[in-house]
Formats: structure tokens, sequence, C-alpha cells
């Protein structure tokens, strides 16, 4: 095995990382950037563009330019998250025939592991210029709240991409091991992770380079771009006041809008007001219509933000609680994401934890840093550290009336094995389907249908005894799931390795591993 890559697949930007002399080197691309966007677009001309050549026509060609596709990666069509996102892009977001979200490009459906692979390999390229060799290995970072689906298409991502993904980390966690192994202490750590589109909060215990998260929550619909599209409607409402021009469905002077929109609020971040200016962003009745703002003051920009930062208190709250921990107990606080740079968001951390926050790893770097110090890890390079996951949520069944029983208890250890004996639901059945969920809600039906699986042969018991079936769940270090059950009295027993409803079949990602090899 030669070096392991560890990869950042961010929301907005990737970043990619490599060991170097013992400590871990984020490597810049071609344009000299350290991080690039997470872009993907057909030209006219019919060219697939990928990062920085994908975000300098993404103004010319908004419907063709697809961004921030992680908020769609492993979702369905039809759930609520990405109605709400189908809502706000200028590009298609489509229905696959196993309803999944998918998204169109010119007159071709891409699926979002198909988009993020066009990413990752872009990585990849990024670090063998680098390494000078080829690289077949990498660790991957998702966000800590990611659920099964999304870590199973996350890794399915990295396979389009010809990588052999040794790992799924979680991104909280690797920014901790960047951290923790230059500071060399014992600490109670908290890890703020803020990106462009989730929101991860980790408590970790770091005792003589055992990492170990306590206990992890977060928001998977929440960052830089739900903050930006505050902006942006506050600029659309004002260019109407002005103008009279509506601009809700002009995709064109929307990303126009959109991308001023970032740079004022990383403007605002180390100033107290910022100018906007947009000469000719539409026409209104034959008329060129300008946006300018002489003054657009970080004090208005964080008015437009607060429901955004409110959200951040509940998931810190209930990650210390279930790591049985008071505020008192926690000695650092790290800042992860580029949008823990914000002023507000930074308040926001010091009253929740009483502490200002440390910024001694650079916040957009830190997770790729992380991720390669994990592949150093499991390559046997590196052997003064260990780090110990926890799953993000709980797992089960569906019971009788609908109910979920929990099999798997959130934050527990992975990996992760327990079991849990149910009796039949009917007296007399010779097989039964066990359908697997995950979440927190008592009814399945809030919850995450993961997939389900027959046991069949069970036997007719003396006596109009019920039969019992013991039901074991497993996870695996990358979170993914496998459950298996069995009858006691007559050994009968079934088992199936979860591929949550969905995503892409081994049959799909084969053929897509073999357009790429050609």
């Amino acid at each position: 095995m030669g070096q392991i890559i560890g990869i950042d697949l961010g929301t907005t930007n990737s970043c990619v990382s490599v060991m170097e002399d013992g400590r871990p080197v984020v490597i810049h691309n071609k344009e000299g950037a350290h991080v690039t966007p997470s872009m993907v677009a057909l030209s006219p001309a019919g060219d697939l563009l990928v990062g920085t050549l994908a975000k300098r026509q993404a103004v010319a060609n908004p419907k063709n330019t697809v961004f921030s596709v992680k908020r769609l990666i492993g979702r369905k069509f039809e759930s609520p998250e990405v109605k709400r996102l189908r809502t706000a892009s200028p590009f298609e977001v489509v229905e696959s025939s196993n309803g999944d979200a998918w998204v169109r490009l010119g007159d071709k459906q891409f699926s979002p592991p198909e988009i993020s692979a066009h990413v990752l390999e872009q990585m990849r390229e990024i670090a063998e210029d680098y390494l000078g060799e080829k690289v077949t290995d990498a660790v991957i970072t998702v966000p800590a709240h990611f659920n099964e689906a999304q870590r199973q298409a996350t890794k399915d991502a990295g396979r389009i991409a010809r990588l052999n993904v040794q790992r799924i980390v979680n991104e909280p966690t690797a920014a901790a091991l960047a951290y923790g192994l230059q500071k060399d202490e014992n600490q109670t750590l908290a890890v703020f992770d803020l990106g462009g589109g989730t929101f991860d909060i980790s408590i970790l215990d770091v005792t003589d380079g055992a990492f170990q998260v306590l206990a992890t929550a977060g928001d998977a619909l929440l960052g830089g771009d739900d903050f930006d599209a505050r902006l942006v409607a506050y600029l659309v409402d004002h260019v109407e006041r002005e103008s009279g021009a509506s601009l809700k469905k002009d995709a064109t002077a929307l990303r126009r809008l959109k991308e001023v929109a970032e740079q004022a609020k990383m403007e605002l971040s180390h100033t107290a007001s910022t100018a906007i200016s947009v000469p000719f962003l539409t026409q209104h009745q034959g008329q060129p219509v300008h946006l300018e703002i002489e003054a657009l003051s970080r004090e208005l920009m964080e008015s437009l933000v607060q429901a955004e930062l409110e959200r951040l208190r509940a998931p810190c709250e209930r990650a210390i609680a279930d790591a049985n921990l008071a505020v008192s107990d926690i000695d650092r606080v790290l800042l992860v994401g580029g949008m823990s740079r914000m002023p507000a968001v930074q308040r926001v951390v010091e009253d929740i934890f009483q502490q200002k926050a440390r910024k001694d790893v650079n916040p957009d770097h830190a997770v790729a840093m992380g991720a390669a110090v994990q592949g150093s890890i499991l390559a046997g390079a590196r052997t003064d550290a260990v780090l110990m996951d926890v799953t993000p949520h709980s797992l089960g069944i569906r019971v009788v009336a609908g109910k979920f029983s929990r099999v798997i208890d959130r934050n527990m250890r992975i990996p992760a094995r327990a079991k849990k004996t149910f009796a039949a639901a009917e007296k007399g059945q010779d097989f039964v389907t066990l359908e697997v969920y995950q979440g927190e809600d008592e009814y399945v039906k809030n919850n995450t249908y993961l997939g389900e699986f027959r046991l069949s042969g069970i036997p007719r018991l003396e006596g109009g005894r019920e039969p019992h079936i013991q039901v074991t769940f497993n996870i695996d270090a990358d979170g993914l799931v496998h459950v298996s059950a069995i009858e006691p009295t007559s050994g009968a027993e079934a088992s199936v390795s979860i591929r949550a409803a969905g995503g892409l079949s081994n049959k799909q990602i084969e053929k897509l591993v073999e357009e790429r090899g050609r």
C-alpha cells in the first residue's frame, strides 16, 4: 500500500492532504489555492468542467453548473430537505428511477455520487501531481451527523473515482486528530464544525494519543449556504423595492447575487461594513438595473441570520448532555469550517461553552489534515494515536404498531455490536420480515428506512409457544451497518449488509468505474 491521502469532500470547497515527514501537508491545486470549489459543470461545448473551471463560468451557465451536491447525496427526491433545496437551486434536481434526488446537466442525469466522484478525482490528481506517483487509497471525511445512506453514497463516490476508500471518518473527529496531535496534551475537546452545508459538534476525550468521541450531534442542513440565502433574499427584495424588477426566476442574476453574498459575508467577518456593487444585474422595462449598496453593515447581516445562529445551540446542548458532561468539564473548543470565522458564530460558541474558542488549525484545512493523519495510522506509519468514533444515530427494527425498537443507541462507540431478542408477531408464522430503521423517534414513520431482509424456516413450536428471533447489529469502522437474525430452536438464520434504500447499485457503480477507466 502506498501513500493514503486524506480528502475533505466539502459542500462548498474540497481539500486534500498528505503526510510528509510525519506531519500533514495540505496540497495546493494548479491555481495555487489550497481549497478547490466542489463544483461540476457542463459547458456549452459539451465539456465537463470541475472545480475552479466550473466556478469561473457559473454566472454565465447557472442551469448547467452543480454546486453543494453534498446536500443532495443519499437523499430522496420527495424528502422535505430536497424539496427545500429544489426551490433555491438554479440547476434542475430530478427524481431517479429509484426515487433518489439526482441532477440534470444538459440532456443527461447524474447521481450525486457521480458528481462527487468528479471532485474526488480532481483531489486525487492534485495529490498525484504533488507526489509524482499514482494514488489509489484515500480516507474521506463526512459530516458526523450523516446517516447510513449518505455515508454509503460517499463511499460509492470514492469507488467511482477509482479510489480504495480505506476509511470514512467524521469531519470533527478528523479535525480533532489534526489539532490534538499538535498539542500533545490530555484534554476534553469540543469540535465545533460549521461548514458550507452542514453543522457538527463532537465532544472528545484525548488521553495519551487516544481520541475517543464521547458524543456527536448536528444539523445536516445548516451551513454557509443558508447564511448566504438570507442575504441573497434581502438583496432580491432590495432590487425589487428600488427598481420594481423581480429576480426570483432569473437564474443568472441569482447566481451573481450568490457570489456577491458569499464575498460580502466573508468581508463582514473582518470589517464592520462592506459595499456591494453589481452593474447591469438585469433589465426592467427596457432599462438596465444595477445593484448599489454603499454600506452593508455587519449588524444587518447578523440580524438576517439570527434564526440560523439560534439553530446552533440545540445540537451543542444535546452533545454535552449525551457525553454526560457539564460545560465546565470541557477544556478546549476548536473552531472548524469556514463559517466559524463569522464573529456572531464565535459569540454563540463562547456563550454556549463559556470560553473563547481556539483557532490553532486553519478551519479550512483541519479536516483534510486529520484525514491524512488517519491514513498514516491505517498504513501503520503512525502508532502514537488511535481513533475511537461513535455512531450518530440510533438503529433498530420495526415492531408491532409501527413502533421503533432500538438495538443500538446513538453515540455508541464503533465498531459496535449489539443483540436484542424479539417475539414473532404472530403465532404459527414460518418467516419474518425484518425492517431496519435509523433515527430517534418512537415510530418508524418518522425515522429513516434503511432496508429489510427475510428470515425463513421458523418452526411451529409445541404448546402454542411463540418463536423468538435474536437480532444482531454490527456497525463497522466506517459507520456502515450489517444486520443478522437467528431463530435459536431451528438454527434458521439470515443476514444482510445494509445498503440504504435507493442509492446506486453495484452494477451501476461498476459501469461508471469502467467508463472512467477508458
